[in-house]
């Protein structure tokens, strides 16, 4: 049961590195260090887009409107680590058990 919980505390870090890759090319884009034009970076924005949105969508849904700041990936990179907290948690008080 180890392995389960910790494969999925793993993949919960890859998730929070591409939250973070997001917004690190986001800026980059906004600041026009890179450009949309360039098909890779392209690629790599609609892969993180993608990849982040399903988790962005219902938070922002229920924030509030604060103009052009957007905090819904703190949010979500602070409750996926809630997440892998508890279940770092649940794998200790099973193997006390």
């Amino acid at each position: 049961m180890d392995i389960i919980i910790g494969g999925i505390q793993t993949l919960i870090k890859l998730y929070v590195y591409c939250f973070v890759a997001h917004a690190i090319l986001s800026w980059l884009i906004a600041f026009n260090i890179v450009n949309l034009g360039n098909p890779v970076i392209s690629m790599i924005n609609d892969f993180l887009h993608r990849i982040t949105l399903p988790v962005l969508r219902p938070i922002r849904k229920v924030l509030p409107d604060l103009g052009g700041i957007d905090i819904s990936p703190v949010l979500a990179i602070v409750g996926l680590y809630v997440v892998a907290g508890l279940l770092g948690r649940l794998a200790m008080h099973m193997a006390f058990a």
